[in-house]
């Protein structure tokens, strides 16, 4: 099974974005995982339907968790897709 995409839909000056960015980036690093950031101002779509809602992680585009990026369930739910395949 290829690596799960991880990707992080926010937009500029979002302190709560920030902190995801922050938190994501290192659970990321630590498996080795490529994180794709897109900007919803620029996809009106994505901001149609996340506008409220930022930042929000999308895993292997699946929504994980909107607005605040817990660590230990970003690895958890990692570690779960690991073992499923």
């Amino acid at each position: 099974m290829p690596d799960p995409r991880l990707t992080l839909l926010g937009k500029p000056g979002c302190h709560l974005c920030d902190d995801a960015r922050a938190i994501v980036s290192e659970v990321a690093a630590e498996r080795g995982l490529e994180v794709e950031e897109r900007n919803i101002l620029e996809d009106e779509r994505l901001l149609a339907q996340y506008a409220e809602e930022i930042p929000v992680l999308l895993i292997d585009d699946r929504v994980h968790t909107i607005w605040r990026v817990d660590p230990d369930r970003l690895r958890r739910a990692l570690d779960a897709r690991e073992a499923t395949s």
